[in-house]
């Protein structure tokens, strides 16, 4: 029986490999280890040519990180910090949208909690340390996450809510990582069920209306923790009368 196979949101980069300078389709490998390790089988979904025709073909799909998304897709003005990718905002918009369209089982994961955020109506906050007055949701300026290690990621703890969804996966309380300025402000259509106690800034966003819609505001793939990821193969595998624990390592 085969896994569940599960797209993957990714980079167009400008990379050196083999000695030449070339634009490459790129994930960092812990999100698809992620997938592999509680049954699933990954498959990147490059942003250079956007369309809807991949949901047909998936069980599933993550939302990866990445860059700031633009604000005009809620109407704002660009904050002087927001750094966008224009090409992946209108490949995973389209991609958002048609997933919530099909019920694709989704899992969004920082920026992916993000596209979900704006897809469905609502709005972001482009630079914490404005609201909050700090910039600990993130390591110190300069870091770059895909090439450091964990003490790269800023560390907190994340209170759930009773009866969500979120809450049967982790329970009442996470300690997680993450690397954002940008966050929701305004979940829109979905429903926010988890905050970081210090400051109320929302970390988990989901919608009981589908068959699985969740998004994290941290980086459980850098973790241990993948039970958000183990949730997200269950749903597919219930989707298309899969059995992902014959194949979870």
């Amino acid at each position: 029986m085969r896994r569940p196979l599960i797209g993957m949101t990714s980079y167009a980069e400008q990379v050196q490999y083999n000695g030449n300078d070339v634009m490459a389709g790129m994930l960092p490998m812990t999100y698809v280890r992620a997938v592999h390790a509680v049954g699933g089988r990954a498959v990147l979904i490059t942003p250079d040519d956007p369309g809807e025709d991949v949901i047909e073909s998936l069980d599933g799909i993550v939302f990866c990180g990445g860059n700031d998304i633009d604000p005009a897709y809620w109407g704002a003005e660009r904050h002087p910090t927001t750094e966008v990718d224009k090409e992946r905002d209108e490949s995973e918009i389209r991609l958002m949208r048609a997933a919530l369209a099909a019920d694709l089982p989704l899992l969004g994961v920082c920026r992916g909690l993000q596209v979900m955020a704006v897809v469905g109506g609502g709005t972001l906050h482009q630079h914490l340390p404005d609201v909050i007055g700090h910039d600990r949701h993130r390591a110190a300026k300069g870091t770059d996450p895909l090439a450091a290690g964990a003490s790269a990621y800023g560390r907190h703890d994340v209170i759930i809510e009773h009866d969500s969804i979120a809450h049967r996966i982790l329970g009442a309380h996470a300690t997680v990582n993450s690397f954002h300025h940008q966050a929701v402000d305004d979940p829109g259509s979905f429903t926010a069920t988890g905050w970081c106690p210090d400051d109320r800034v929302i970390e988990i966003i989901e919608d009981p209306a589908y068959s699985f819609a969740l998004g994290v505001q941290w980086h459980p793939e850098r973790t241990a923790d993948l039970r958000v990821f183990a949730a997200l193969i269950e749903a597919a595998a219930r989707r298309s009368g899969l059995q992902p624990e014959a194949f979870a390592a």
